[in-house]
């Protein structure tokens, strides 16, 4: 019996070397993730792991995986956030309740995380309660609402940046909308919000950090295009207090076309800005 646990854990060495070689400069950390069984254990680490990239290996009686990747590529918070969008809390973030719904029922484990985080916005969000106790859904709403209105407002003013045709201004907006996005406090979101802020977060950062770094407009531009693809499915998903108008330009991004997202029904393109200004159509209207 000595030697074959002896065997094991010889086993389970090389091929935890075997992942290090594979990942180039592998960081290694251990954190909680929540589930209940081996079937939770496939599950989570193939959520997590990318090939040469990242690696999970999860164990069901301690509730601890170890997380192995290469930081230039991918990191912690992306990893838990992957696993969390297949159904599985973390002390980080949290699975969305209809993704945890489908999941086995030997998988839906306790969620102890939820539990506290629910108490203490119980307590604290005193305006959720009317005189009389009963729960006031209106302002709940818009709780949720703002947790997303400061990232759709500095979208707009960086669309107006570019009508203008200004790098310096774009520069400086796209900044205040980093500053936005890196404000959103993901457990406060809808389910439906939640789901698509989890895809579509990376991409956003991604396109907005591009647009900052830079003051060549037609640079920014081109990111601007695939922001605003990005920012579309995330408006679609929320509620908002006014309605909002999704538009096109058939002549932009080399003639395939781009879209942007307007607060009004007038059409500014901030593709071309003075050079083709009223070029493009409404082609959608979000309420």
């Amino acid at each position: 019996m000595k030697s074959i646990k002896i065997l094991m854990a010889i086993t389970l060495l090389l091929s935890f070397t075997a992942c290090n070689a594979q990942i180039k400069n592998a960081k290694t950390e251990s954190v909680k993730i929540y589930g209940n069984c081996g079937m939770c254990e496939t599950t989570i680490e193939k959520a997590g792991n990318i090939k040469k990239v990242a690696q999970v290996d999860w164990n069901k009686d301690t509730k601890m995986a170890t997380l192995t990747y290469d930081p230039s590529k991918t990191s912690q918070v992306e990893i838990l956030k992957r696993i969390a969008l297949a159904g599985y809390d973390s002390d980080q973030f949290l699975a969305p309740d209809d993704v945890y719904a489908k999941l086995p029922e030997c998988c839906q484990y306790d969620r102890v995380k939820k539990s506290e985080m629910v108490k203490v916005e119980t307590i604290d969000d005193h305006s959720k309660y009317n005189h009389e106790g009963a729960t006031n859904k209106s302002n709940e709403t818009k709780q949720v609402v703002n947790q997303l209105k400061s990232v759709f407002e500095n979208y707009f003013a960086l669309k107006d940046a570019l009508v203008k045709s200004d790098g310096n201004l774009a520069s400086a907006k796209a900044k205040e909308l980093l500053n936005a996005l890196n404000a959103v406090q993901m457990n406060k979101l809808s389910n439906e919000e939640h789901i698509v802020w989890m895809k579509v977060m990376k991409d956003l950062v991604f396109d907005t950090e591009h647009i900052e770094e830079t003051k060549d407009v037609g640079h920014q531009r081109d990111h601007f295009n695939t922001l605003s693809d990005n920012m579309y499915q995330l408006l679609k998903a929320s509620k908002q207090e006014t309605p909002t108008y999704y538009q096109h330009c058939p002549m932009a991004n080399n003639g395939k076309g781009a879209n942007w997202l307007s607060k009004e029904n007038a059409i500014k393109n901030p593709y071309y800005g003075s050079q083709m200004l009223s070029c493009g159509i409404t082609v959608e209207k979000i309420e």
